[in-house]
């Protein structure tokens, strides 16, 4: 008869994980991304240097997994509401994300930026960070394509590469993101 194996140590506490998330959240908009060390935030949380390394990699995997939880806060996907426009819901949506932005623009464009140093990091915050909102936009413009709120002729990929283009490139020139700009993507994605 096989025995049963027991997992070696304590089960991980998931407090002591959001512990540490919003220790790393608030080190980041206070000092920056730079400034802010693995070293800060395991005095800061509380926590011992393993902790933090049996749970990510590095900082930059941390500051993710941190961010990205933020994210899903302030900008998910819209409820199909059906007495809402799809043009309503993108714009929406483009305003939960700019509010994300504000709060948090240094430490997404340092992230943004370990994208570029670290292929795998990069493939990462990809797949967790840029995928999961660009696959938003697709949706909001799939459904408008189908209820012929937008033309068929036009090519939903280049919308959505149009709409995060529109505001990445202000953000990494230090350049906030604001209402006015919402309005402009949204009229120039819905023109007829």
């Amino acid at each position: 008869m096989a025995r049963e194996m027991k997992a070696a140590g304590r089960p991980r506490d998931p407090k002591t994980a959001e512990n540490i998330k919003s220790t790393t959240l608030r080190l980041m908009r206070e000092q920056g991304y730079a400034a802010v060390s693995i070293a800060s935030i395991i005095s800061e949380s509380g926590v011992a240097k393993q902790t933090i390394y049996n749970r990510w990699k590095t900082k930059a995997d941390l500051v993710l997994d941190a961010i990205f939880e933020e994210t899903e806060r302030y900008a998910s996907a819209p409820d199909h509401d059906f007495n809402k426009s799809c043009r309503e819901q993108l714009y929406q949506f483009l305003i939960e994300v700019f509010e994300h932005l504000e709060r948090d623009s240094r430490i997404i464009c340092a992230l943004i930026a370990s994208a570029q140093e670290d292929k795998l990091f990069q493939k990462s915050f990809r797949e967790r960070f840029v995928n999961p909102r660009e696959k938003i936009v697709e949706d909001i413009l799939r459904r408008a394509h189908s209820l012929g709120q937008i033309s068929t002729e036009r090519d939903i990929p280049t919308l959505v590469a149009f709409i995060h283009g529109a505001f990445w490139y202000p953000l990494l020139n230090g350049i906030q993101p604001d209402r006015k700009l919402a309005q402009n993507i949204v009229a120039e994605i819905f023109r007829h």
